[in-house]
């Protein structure tokens, strides 16, 4: 008979067993080990074990859905009013038996309970609060179309879409670099420089990214100035069993407002995928909001090639 508890401090090397056998697709890290998975979600200051609600047969975990919070407006504290169900999975063994059901069910009476005024599933872009290295890529934005299974059971238990990312790689040592004046023009006047940015961070970025290997690039004038546009990398390296090569992902990529649609955003992700090239990484992954033409654009125009699909859902209450 199948019982629910709360997580237990004895249950990480179970889980991440489990998250091994459930086959979540290529957008899920396989092959790392039980201290990653917690520094990376139970180690969390805001991780909640009321929030971890484990099916069992016996003494055996068979399925889990974890739930918590995104962040408040200036990224300081968590936002209660918003809950997120970030993972939910069941063993392919007790599969359509009820138990994803009532698993979503109690993490949703979690979040309730604990100032939820609505709940959606899947992480909206930023808001991920666990699994940030291990599920999505890059980051956690929603639910993957990769995943076959995660369409359908949303739906069921009342869920409906709200939201897509469009998610994108590019083969480095299979592409070449896109050549235009205008591109020619930037690298002439232009420069990249990198920066460990750990001192300009907020709380928020530093206890999800910061658990990871990062690094900024800002793209100023040769001859000095402010920088006109600046992007981050992060380490995949959870990935390389996955997707048997090393990858680096790319985010937070801003242009000055003054400075937008010159060319600019182009030029530092073409600029970082060459170096990174030159480090001997072989695939970049960026996401963007599906709404996003200009980005969707640029990553286009890039070299890089849609691969998968987030999908963030909205409980109907």
């Amino acid at each position: 008979m199948v019982e629910y508890r709360s997580f237990c401090n004895a249950d990480p090397p179970q889980l991440v067993s489990l998250w091994h056998e459930c086959g979540l697709g290529r957008g899920a890290a396989s092959g790392f080990s039980t201290d990653a998975f917690e520094s990376l979600n139970f180690s969390q200051t805001y991780f909640e074990p009321e929030g971890l609600v484990v099916a069992c047969d016996g003494s055996r975990p068979v399925g889990f859905a974890h739930a918590g919070f995104g962040p408040n407006e200036d990224r300081s504290a968590l936002d209660r009013e918003c809950g997120i169900v970030c993972a939910v999975m069941v063993h392919p063994e007790y599969r359509r038996q009820g138990i994803g059901r009532n698993l979503i069910e109690r993490a949703q009476g979690y979040l309730h309970k604990s100032g939820a005024k609505t709940i959606i599933a899947g992480p909206d872009g930023r808001q991920a609060p666990f699994y940030v290295g291990v599920y999505g890529g890059t980051e956690p934005d929603g639910f993957l179309e990769s995943d076959p299974d995660a369409a359908p059971f949303l739906a069921a238990v009342g869920y409906e879409q709200t939201a897509r990312h469009a998610i994108y790689q590019r083969d480095l040592p299979g592409q070449g670099d896109p050549i235009s004046v205008r591109l020619i023009g930037l690298r002439r006047k232009m420069e990249i420089m990198i920066d460990d940015q750990t001192n300009q961070l907020d709380w928020w970025w530093l206890t999800r990214f910061g658990k990871l290997e990062s690094l900024s690039f800002l793209l100023v004038p040769k001859g000095g100035g402010e920088p006109v546009a600046a992007a981050t990398v992060i380490g995949l390296d959870l990935y390389l069993q996955e997707w048997e090569e090393r990858a680096i992902g790319i985010t937070d990529l801003l242009v000055k407002d003054a400075d937008r649609r010159k060319g600019y955003g182009q030029a530092i992700v073409l600029e970082i995928c060459r170096r990174l090239k030159g480090e001997l990484v072989t695939r970049v992954e960026a996401h963007t909001p599906e709404s996003d033409e200009i980005v969707l654009g640029l990553l286009e125009s890039s070299g890089f090639t849609r691969v998968d699909t987030g999908i963030v859902y909205r409980r109907n209450e």
